[in-house]
């Protein structure tokens, strides 16, 4: 009798165990996701917390991720790489440039001109960071998903007709190929991060904006500005973005938690990202529409025009690669075959 007791308490204490095991199975990890939009913003909507959902789900919620949008954990945009890196935040999305120098080969596809479309453009940029950045510029973090916008816009208080009309106009810009590019092109550029741009409109401190339509709706950019200035099919500039995770965070994990993380990440990942980021234009542009906004759709001859003006960037950019230490004419050359051969198919 005492032996089927102790073999009864045995076999309770494993079921016991077992159940401990399990709840703590559930709860196994908890991520903290940060970003600088506000949550209603399209890529938070469309793009960062559909991926966090995905994971929770395939991880059966042995993963957690809380998402804090707006820099809620404190902090500014550019400060965001650096939070991954140190563990503030565990997985991060970023404009690459908000950070001067710490991923100058991703600059390369924000060269005026440069992109055909954001899903195959940012196709290209995956396999451009696999073949150069990886054990480089990213060499201390995870990288989930690199991407880029559609074509920028350029949103202002005149109207921008003509290359002229840039001169002693007081432009924001989000990187420092982009600010340079408009310094060259006459405006007076200034570097601010996205959510920046609505107070400064507002208080005249910048004129004109060059950012996507997608963003413009949760900026409110349309009520602040009536002219927004389109190159046709062409893109004058994108912005090149990095949604990364903490390297040892993602090395703590158990390999099955990995394998997750890889199969939402990656290549199909980073170009579904900026097909979906720029498949948010059109209902923004529509709104600016509906608002009676001047939309002024520049003519292939007018593009030309911008084309030749703005091609100083490049070179200068290949200069500035070369100083480096880099081959500024090869990476460009590689970023431009990248995205012709991923568009043509």
């Amino acid at each position: 009798m005492t032996f089927v007791t102790k073999a009864m308490r045995t076999a309770l204490a494993s079921v016991v165990a077992a159940g401990i095991g399990g709840a703590a199975m559930a709860q196994e990890v908890t991520l903290k996701m940060h970003q600088f939009l506000p949550p209603q913003a399209n890529v938070p909507k469309l793009i960062l917390q559909p991926w966090a959902d995905r994971i929770m789900e395939a991880s059966d919620g042995r993963i957690q991720i809380d998402h804090y949008p707006a820099m809620q954990l404190g902090g500014k945009p550019p400060e965001l790489a650096s939070q991954v890196t140190d563990g503030v935040a565990d997985i991060i999305w970023t404009v690459a440039g908000y950070t001067p120098g710490r991923f100058p080969q991703a600059e390369v596809f924000e060269l005026p001109f440069m992109m055909t479309n954001a899903e195959d453009t940012s196709r290209a940029y995956w396999q451009y960071a696999e073949a150069n950045m990886m054990d480089s510029d990213f060499s201390d973090i995870k990288v989930l998903g690199v991407w880029v916008h559609g074509p920028g816009v350029i949103h202002s208080s005149s109207p921008v007709n003509e290359i002229a009309d840039l001169n002693g106009l007081k432009v924001r810009g989000p990187t420092r190929v982009i600010t340079g590019m408009l310094t060259d092109l006459g405006a007076t550029a200034v570097g601010l991060p996205v959510p920046a741009i609505p107070e400064a409109l507002s208080k005249g401190v910048i004129d004109a904006c060059v950012i996507p339509w997608e963003v413009t709706a949760a900026l409110k950019v349309p009520e602040l500005v009536q002219n927004h200035t389109v190159f046709g099919g062409e893109a004058l500039y994108t912005t090149a973005f990095v949604f990364a995770m903490n390297k040892d965070k993602y090395e703590s994990l158990p390999d099955d938690l990995k394998a997750i993380i890889d199969e939402h990440s990656g290549e199909d990942f980073s170009a579904m990202a900026g097909g979906l980021q720029a498949g948010a234009d059109g209902p923004s542009r529509q709104l600016a529409e509906d608002m009676g906004n001047n939309i002024i759709d520049l003519s292939p001859e007018q593009v030309a025009e911008w084309k030749e003006a703005a091609s100083g960037a490049e070179a200068k950019w290949i200069a500035e690669m070369d100083e480096k230490g880099f081959d500024g004419q090869a990476l460009v050359d590689q970023a431009r075959s990248l995205i012709e051969e991923n568009t043509a198919d």
